[in-house]
């Protein structure tokens, strides 16, 4: 019997962990309140945050920091998309930082989607930046999975996919 998987939450693992969205002119703050649940369940979720009317949009940002990453690693692993994630996720990887975007309309159906590089999806984007000494390590780690025992993957190999999103060709 092999031992359990090691899951990573991101808190308490040295990890800053900022989430963030702006909601702008027709966005429903009930929606994409329910969005960002549905990847980040402990996310708070401002008060009073009203429906837009005509002449009267949505206006408002919101932020949170150290929110347990579990559930959304979780999703990734049962979505099956742990090649996918590494590479989205360190695209733009900075020295100890790294900043992706998640699609709120995939999230609204419970599912995690990395919009393509500086496009904004329709129904807008939640931005994540995780800080750390080891990101590169807990990346890896975080987004395991058997594959990788015969096909290692790293961040920025040549398994990596493409700029514009495509798959690489694994020879």
């Amino acid at each position: 019997m092999s031992a359990p998987l090691l899951r990573l939450t991101g808190v308490g693992e040295g990890i800053e962990i900022s989430i963030e969205t702006t909601l702008s002119g027709a966005d429903s703050p009930k929606k994409v309140a329910e969005s960002i649940l549905q990847l980040f369940p402990e996310f708070p979720i401002p008060e009073n945050c009203e429906e837009p009317i005509l002449g009267k949009g949505s206006n408002s940002n919101w932020k949170a920091t150290q929110i347990d990453l579990a559930h959304f690693l979780k999703m990734l692993h049962q979505q099956r998309i742990l090649d996918t994630s590494l590479d989205a996720m360190s695209r733009k990887m900075n020295g100890d930082t790294t900043v992706f975007d998640l699609s709120r309309q995939a999230a609204l159906a419970g599912k995690v989607s990395f919009p393509l590089p500086d496009e904004i999806p329709l129904g807008g984007v939640f931005t994540v930046r995780l800080t750390s000494d080891g990101l590169r390590d807990w990346l890896e780690a975080a987004t395991w999975h058997s594959g990788r025992d015969t096909v290692p993957r790293k961040i920025g190999d040549d398994n990596t996919m493409n700029a514009d999103g495509e798959a690489a060709t694994w020879i």
